[in-house]
């Protein structure tokens, strides 16, 4: 069959059962995209407004669903405009299949439009080398199937992430006679199953334990893994507690949940990580937020605590902390054979008649009363913490929560319990501002018939605004819940906790006279297209999802929020590393406390 380069991949996307592409067309795609022509029945090409939603919106559906989608963009601009989307998903392991369009190969390095070649001819896959498992610029059509599906079995195997291909203008328009291949025939089958000596070795660990504690990190979700995870905790009764990626792995109302640990983190999460004998991390890689910037005895004492960790990416085991166990293989593969061998060793553990079981309780109920000050506040405007307390009265138990960064990010994440996996969705490591609204489109399209919910500050709203047309266009009733407190006030509240009160710069939204200045979001939305409303009280918040979510059209709910410190944010737990200029009183403070042992 003959077919252009750009139906060679239109096709494959379809063998590979992608649904949609996603972007936006430039002259430097146009050969790819005219292919799609006459296969929307089987794949679907869909609009963005700024190609790094289009990334954003993939991240999202492939978070909900597990399928990976395609983004295609032009040459130049547009494709340097999915750097962002790209390291997002992957410092948070999402696989996302870029594809751009590049010089055509017999006038690379003349200078055409848009072309980056000072350095080397038609040099733009090298502006997101660091930020894509693997790329390729491809030559010649005949080379496609075999980029094709190699580009799937980077984004899949192993550790997942975003791929890149440079598609010339020349190639999307050439043909050969091609007979392409099934993918399955060209990936690897089954799941890493872990060294058997090693789980034999955690095994004896986890029973001798006397307070074992479990880290789950995005790995167990990705994995599939959080019934395994379940299992295992209830048999020992260990505390569970997950990082910032691994959030919802977990049901957060089981008694074993313990929340979680690190700077973003909570005091029971803490306390019971710092004094575990034994700990089982899975699926984790230790990041400074989870770890307190790896302040010994804040967050976690290893050692002495004696580490199991197992983890997809062998790089990942031992690279922050010593192990007595490393386990390179697949999180549910690893925790099933784990459960398999307590089972033969031991009988399931009568964990709540035990001390360390009313301990976790105990330790629970003074992190939620420490946080309910700010839950239950009364204050005018509402706190963020009294606002997620009615939003989670209201939502349904399945709902989908999408965070972008911020103070609504870290609050969410201390305070917000989630009860099924992959229902909350966040940008982790790289904390993405305007992630959260283009990444719930994407999530939308995977599962229409659920609740999804963005919550985000104005200032990250803002970033990504001009999807709310492209959730009007495609028909997607997401909700944009967007707290309102006029500037970059988790910086702020940051500024004012490390350097002093009267240090805050650059972080509130001011017109030229000093008055605290803020678009009027409800009649941006209204003009887009969608159902708006706009509240501050505490008592309005629940009524107003009500009529949102009853409008069937993708909404945006305004919360004016408190802005007084502290009442902005949420209580700072743990310790994090930032550094304090050596003009600042505080820098002996500082000092003394970065100087303590790390590691």
């Amino acid at each position: 069959m003959k077919l252009t380069g750009g139906e060679i991949v239109a096709e494959y996307l379809i063998k590979e059962g992608v649904p949609y592409i996603i972007g936006i067309p430039g002259h430097g795609c146009l050969g790819l995209v005219d292919a799609f022509i006459g296969r929307e029945e089987r794949i679907k090409v869909l609009q963005v407004k700024q190609e790094m939603s289009a990334v954003h919106m993939a991240d999202g559906y492939y978070r909900i669903t597990g399928r990976p989608l395609a983004v295609f963009t032009s040459i130049g601009p547009g494709a340097v405009n999915t750097a962002i989307g790209a390291a997002t998903a992957f410092v948070d392991s999402t696989p996302v299949l870029i594809i751009t369009g590049g010089v055509h190969t017999y006038m690379r390095g003349v200078g055409v439009l848009q072309e980056i070649e000072r350095r080397y001819d038609a040099d733009f896959p090298r502006v997101l080398e660091p930020v894509v498992k693997r790329y390729w610029k491809v030559d010649s059509v005949r080379q496609l199937p075999t980029v094709l599906h190699r580009a799937f079995n980077q984004m899949l195997c192993g550790r997942p992430g975003p791929v890149l291909i440079d598609l010339p203008m020349d190639v999307q328009a050439d043909s050969w006679d091609v007979n392409l291949p099934e993918p399955v025939t060209f990936r690897a089958g089954g799941r890493i199953p872990g060294d058997p000596d090693q789980i034999a070795r955690a095994v004896e660990l986890l029973l001798g334990a006397r307070r074992p504690v479990i880290l789950a990190g995005g790995g167990v979700i990705a994995s599939g893994a959080c019934d395994q995870l379940r299992e295992v905790a209830e048999f020992l009764g260990a505390a569970v507690i997950t990082t910032m990626m691994g959030k919802s792995a977990f049901p957060e109302d089981h008694p074993l949940y313990a929340w979680h640990a690190g700077s973003k983190g909570t005091t029971c999460g803490n306390r019971l990580a710092a004094s575990a004998d034994v700990l089982l991390a899975v699926g984790c890689r230790f990041a400074d937020e989870t770890t307190s910037s790896y302040k010994r005895g804040v967050s976690f004492s290893i050692p002495p605590t004696e580490l199991i960790h197992v983890d997809i990416d062998p790089a990942e085991i031992g690279k922050n902390y010593p192990v007595e166990v490393g386990i390179a293989g697949d999180a549910g593969s690893v925790l099933a054979a784990i459960l398999e061998g307590l089972k033969d060793s031991s009988a399931k553990r009568d964990y709540e008649r035990g001390e360390y079981f009313q301990e976790i309780q105990a330790l629970k109920a003074q992190w939620l009363k420490h946080i309910n000050r700010l839950r239950n506040s009364d204050k005018e405007p509402v706190t963020i913490s009294r606002a997620l307390k009615e939003i989670r009265a209201f939502l349904d138990g399945d709902a989908i929560v999408v965070t972008s960064s911020g103070n609504t990010q870290a609050q969410v994440m201390q305070e917000f319990p989630f009860y099924q996996p992959r229902t909350h969705i966040t940008t982790g490591g790289f904390s993405t501002m305007g992630f959260a609204l283009p990444a719930s489109l994407g999530v939308k399209l995977g599962v229409p018939d659920r609740q999804v919910v963005s919550i985000i500050g104005d200032g990250d709203f803002m970033m990504t605004i001009q999807e709310l047309s492209t959730a009007v266009q495609l028909g997607l009733p997401v909700v944009a819940v967007v707290c309102n407190n006029t500037g970059w006030l988790s910086i702020k509240d940051l500024q004012m906790a490390a350097f002093g009160e009267e240090r805050a710069v650059a972080t509130d939204f001011l017109d030229r006279a000093g008055r605290l200045y803020s678009p009027d979001f409800k009649a941006i939305a209204e003009g887009f297209g969608c159902y708006a409303e706009r509240v501050q009280k505490a008592e309005e918040i629940q009524p107003a999802l009500k009529r949102v979510f009853d409008s069937g059209k993708p909404a945006v709910l305004e919360i004016v929020v408190n802005r007084e410190y502290p009442f902005s944010g949420s209580p700072a737990v743990g310790w994090w590393d930032v550094p304090v200029p050596a003009y600042l009183a505080r820098r002996e403070r500082y000092e003394r406390e970065a100087g303590e042992e790390v590691l």
